[in-house]
């Protein structure tokens, strides 16, 4: 029996009905009396079914005073870097071993901190808190993901390949440098926020003495690469053994200071002007200077040989003057020309 409402009270909704399975039809036509009972859909379960062991969390944030092109490398890698975590920008005046607790209160194992100094230099640190080690590097040549080269495209979220170059294997501090690489960008297995794909390889390349990252995209069709972003140059300071400080491991000796570097452009480039200064000033000296004259000239007895002196002879007597020859054929020439002028005259 229907139930009253009271005047003003919405009325009751429908209940709703439990969603079946669609009955198998008999081969005659006719639904199957015995499996007839409704039937709940299953949900399908995860992709990944796996427990999330390795818990790496990447801190990554700056110091105050970075422009925009090292902002938005930070932001690539937090793209690119699902475990990572990002913070606010920290003060110059704080030292670096405050960083240790900021990574204690945002749960992260890894850090990587941008270091700005002079609104033009820019340094990266690789550590891993609270124990150590840690890597100082200067950043070169940053192209971000927003530049039009970087043609490539990846899944967000999926896990990269991470390639080295052969000399990380040769050398201790490169094996060093390779094991902090492998636990800072590779993408823990079975993350939450991570995807079940991999579709694109980070390379790390050793080329004059230098880091060079790249990120390539896979192409399925072919297994072509195609450049995705970010890219830039990492230039090793030194490597120590604590936490953003300790005892130095390694220190590279041919790095060489951004300012010692601009020093070094700034002298050559004075030196070339009081070069031409010099030169100038010696050209002025020559004109003022007054012209010497040699009063003998050492190259003149160059060609001269000695000869036999010869006995001096005074003539006494006048030379006797030669015959004057007359032309005989003078004559006939004058009286041809005479006729000529004649036989002209006439005609």
């Amino acid at each position: 029996a229907a139930t009253k409402r009271k005047r003003g009270a919405p009325a009751p909704r429908p209940k709703k009905r439990a969603k079946t399975a669609p009955v198998a039809p008999q081969s005659d036509g006719k639904p199957d009396p015995e499996g007839a009972g409704p039937e709940e859909y299953s949900i399908p379960p995860p992709v990944s079914q796996g427990k999330w062991k390795n818990k790496e969390r990447v801190l990554i944030f700056s110091s105050r005073g970075i422009n925009f092109r090292t902002r938005h490398l930070m932001q690539d890698l937090r793209t690119l870097m699902p475990h990572s975590k990002a913070d606010t920008k920290m003060d110059r005046k704080d030292q670096l071993f405050v960083i240790n607790e900021v990574c204690e209160m945002k749960n992260c194992n890894k850090c990587i901190f941008f270091e700005a100094k002079k609104k033009q230099d820019l340094y990266m640190w690789l550590s891993n808190t609270p124990q150590g080690p840690s890597a100082k590097f200067l950043v070169q040549n940053v192209h971000t993901l927003a530049e039009l080269k970087m043609t490539g495209n990846c899944l967000r979220g999926s896990r990269p390949l991470l390639s080295f170059d052969p000399t990380f294997d040769k050398e201790p501090h490169y094996a060093l440098l390779k094991e902090l690489f492998i636990q800072v960008f590779s993408t823990p297995q079975y993350h939450p926020k991570s995807q079940p794909f991999v579709d694109h390889v980070f390379t790390f390349t050793v080329t004059d003495e230098r880091i060079w990252f790249r990120n390539y995209q896979i192409i399925e069709e072919d297994a072509s690469l195609v450049e995705i972003g970010p890219r830039f140059v990492l230039n090793l300071i030194k490597i120590f053994q604590g936490s953003f400080g300790g005892p130095t491991l390694y220190e590279n000796p041919h790095y060489r200071s951004p300012n010692m570097h601009r020093r070094l452009l700034r002298l050559s480039v004075a030196a070339k002007f009081r070069e031409k200064q010099q030169v100038k000033e010696v050209q002025m000296i020559k004109k003022k200077g007054s012209k010497v004259l040699m009063e003998e000239d050492p190259t003149d007895v160059v060609f001269e040989t000695p000869a036999e002196e010869k006995p001096v002879e005074v003539q006494l007597e006048k030379p006797e003057s030669k015959p004057i020859v007359k032309d005989k054929k003078k004559p006939r020439k004058i009286q041809r020309k005479k006729q000529k002028k004649l036989f002209r005259t006439e005609v």
